[in-house]
């Protein structure tokens, strides 16, 4: 119970069998956990029918709709948090990222980071694969949320990430309030604020090959706000006690259905 991937999906059946297999022939002890927001091309039961093969590895929570990339990984940090698990990684289902890639993340939280970032821009790191039009708002999106926020990470929007459970324990996750690609920025702010350590590790992303982008202009509005609305709220005091986990807060938000399962 020491290293869960957490992978929401939304219509991956093309990628899903792929990456889970990926992941355990690393043979490097991780635990998956797929988020699914009731895809309606069949991704669910592709998982379903994996599980035989990987009996007490391979999980699968279903979702009743398409809830945002933001909700589903807080149900998973939540579900992961409550079984015990030590060091808790965002990945996506596509491909662009590396499975290869896990155990440079998780080397780098052993190594004394609380926060370990699978880096596009740091040396070493880059993209592979994708149009001019992203890569100029990937890294202008970077640009602007460090120029308003100061955070010290050169690849914000990151969704390559292994936490210490520590971390997900101390944020008050019912005041993380995006759910989109903002998501991303708003728990590394978080984190930061918290004074907790991030180191970025380089990854090479690649362009999906299969299925489509969730990608559309909603994500992008929200990323523009959601950086001034993060340096708004930091600019008043008891921002970071908000950030704080009050005794019930990681848990009081999702269902009991969830946590009964905990010691089965």
């Amino acid at each position: 119970m020491q290293k869960i991937v957490i992978i929401p999906t939304y219509n991956e059946k093309e990628n899903i069998s792929g990456i889970v297999t990926a992941i355990f022939a690393l043979q490097q002890q991780f635990h998956v956990l797929v988020i699914d927001d009731n895809s309606p091309d069949g991704t669910a039961q592709i998982v379903k029918n994996m599980q035989a093969a990987f009996p007490g590895q391979l999980f699968i929570e279903e979702r009743k709709g398409k809830q945002g990339l933001g909700t589903a990984y807080i149900y998973g940090f939540r579900w992961a948090l409550a079984r015990g698990y030590g060091y808790i990684f965002e990945m996506d289902a596509d491909f662009s990222h590396n499975p290869a890639d896990l155990d440079s993340l998780y080397e780098a939280c052993l190594q004394g980071a609380d926060l370990a970032v699978g880096s596009r821009y740091v040396k070493g790191g880059g993209n592979v694969n994708w149009p001019r039009n992203r890569i100029i708002l990937s890294k202008g999106a970077s640009f602007y949320t460090h120029l308003i926020t100061r955070l010290p990470v050169k690849d914000p929007t990151a969704g390559f990430v292994c936490y210490k459970r520590e971390v997900l324990e101390a944020i008050n996750l019912n005041e993380i309030k995006f759910v989109g690609y903002a998501f991303q920025i708003e728990m590394k702010f978080a984190a930061w604020k918290l004074g907790f350590k991030i180191k970025e590790v380089p990854i090479i992303f690649r362009d999906r090959t299969y299925g489509t982008s969730k990608m559309n202009k909603g994500i992008v509005k929200e990323g523009i706000a959601g950086v001034l609305y993060l340096r708004w709220q930091s600019w008043f005091k008891d921002y970071s006690n908000r950030l704080k986990k009050t005794e019930s807060s990681n848990f009081s938000s999702v269902s009991n259905e969830v946590f009964a399962k905990t010691k089965q």
